[in-house]
């Protein structure tokens, strides 16, 4: 009798031809062994820990300080950095706004009490969320120091300086002080999978940015234990929810192979460590597509790719130095035969202001010619101009045209 081959051997020898799969994100990546869910999860709650000590430990050691001068009847101080472009220097082997080490000196006197008092309740009121593990949107803050008698605000702007102030102090992102902002971080579609987790069980969630219909993922206000996969070649960031959508709609990203964003005006600080952490991961080049007027440029589209000096103590994790700009320039507005808006007195000071005290606008001539430019055009231009041309104009002609000669992209 014939001897039967191993059972293994006939499944081989039996096995039929199939047809190639289609390649994955996964496949294209090659994701890397997976961590077992409760390590992973462990993993992250020490990590968690970890930080929330280090800034409870930071906030007791400056409270001591005061305390320790108060018991020694002397004047207690704080320094706070000094947030403003005046005091931040731009170094492009670097890619971001640093700041110079100017410093303001915070002391107790009569006339500065309240603001004194409203830092420290603000310092308790941090120590106390991170220590319970919660969170307080800007808002509440604000509501909150109400039961703070004289030391209370009188308005929100009010307490958002002396919070920023904190954040400053103590060289941390508000996030980490346990406050996190009103608006959401930024709407995402295209060939991308976020890999996240649940928040109580610790297992993995994939999270499709190609099956979302007709809407699109919202970027979390914290994005660092987010992980990637993607084929995509890069990433567009679109400053109007218009513009993203009808680029949704029509789905340009599966044409163009990218991961489309929308910014929604100046980029929120989970948007910009969303794209930063994506761009670097996953080596993708940033192509930014915002109005042409002086405030896209050196608000918004400057904001993204170097930073602010309102934030330099963060900009180094909250900028995208490899962000280009796409459009709409003010040569677009000639190239392309579009329709205008008269140049408002504000967006006339603000071409102006950045060409003359901006640090980035001054290092990159191009930038500088581009607002000079507007300025003697006296017009600005929004995105959806380009539909003169037809709807889909911007889908079938002007993005082809740009992307095919993005070596002259302005810096």
């Amino acid at each position: 009798m014939a001897k039967k081959k191993p059972a293994a051997k006939k499944k081989a020898a039996t096995k039929k031809t199939s047809a190639p799969k289609k390649v994955t994100a996964k496949k294209v990546t090659g994701r890397k062994k997976a961590v077992p869910k409760k390590a992973a999860a462990k993993k992250r709650a020490a990590q968690k820990a970890a930080s929330a000590k280090k800034v409870v430990n930071a906030i007791s050691k400056e409270a001591t300080k005061v305390h320790s001068k108060v018991l020694q009847r002397r004047s207690p101080t704080m320094k706070f950095p000094i947030r403003a472009l005046s005091n931040v220097v731009y170094k492009p082997a670097k890619g971001f706004f640093e700041m110079k080490g100017n410093t303001k000196e915070r002391t107790l006197t009569v006339s500065t009490v309240k603001t004194f008092a409203q830092t420290l309740r603000m310092m308790a009121f941090s120590k106390e969320l991170v220590e319970t593990d919660d969170i307080a949107t800007k808002r509440e803050a604000y509501y909150v120091s109400k039961n703070w008698d004289d030391a209370r605000f009188n308005d929100q702007p009010e307490s958002d300086t002396v919070m920023e102030d904190v954040e400053a102090l103590f060289a941390v992102n508000r996030e980490q002080l346990g406050f996190i902002p009103e608006e959401k971080g930024g709407d995402v579609a295209g060939q991308l999978v976020v890999i996240d987790h649940d928040r109580e069980t610790g297992e993995e969630l994939r999270i499709d940015c190609t099956r979302f219909g007709s809407g699109a993922y919202s970027i979390p206000i914290s994005v660092e234990d987010l992980r990637f996969e993607t084929n995509a070649k890069f990433i567009l960031a679109i400053e109007t929810a218009g513009m993203f959508q009808r680029l949704v709609k029509h789905t340009y990203w599966r044409d163009a192979n990218c991961i489309l964003v929308s910014l929604g005006g100046v980029p929120t600080r989970a948007c910009r460590r969303f794209i930063r952490r994506l761009s670097d991961e996953r080596k993708l080049p940033v192509y930014v597509f915002v109005d042409g007027d002086p405030y896209g440029y050196s608000n918004i589209y400057r904001t993204l790719k170097v930073g602010s000096g309102n934030a330099a103590h963060m900009n180094e994790f909250f900028c995208v130095p490899k962000a280009r700009f796409l459009g709409v320039t003010p040569q677009d507005i000639i190239d392309f035969e579009l329709p205008t808006h008269p140049l408002k007195e504000v967006d006339i000071k603000r071409a102006k202001d950045a060409i003359k005290n901006d640090p980035f606008i001054q290092h990159h001539k191009p930038w500088q010619k581009a607002l000079q430019q507007q300025i003697k055009m006296g017009v600005r231009v929004e995105q959806q101009a380009l539909a003169k041309h037809g709807l889909n104009y911007v889908i079938d002609e002007y993005l082809p045209r740009k992307m095919g000669n993005t070596k002259a992209f302005l810096p």
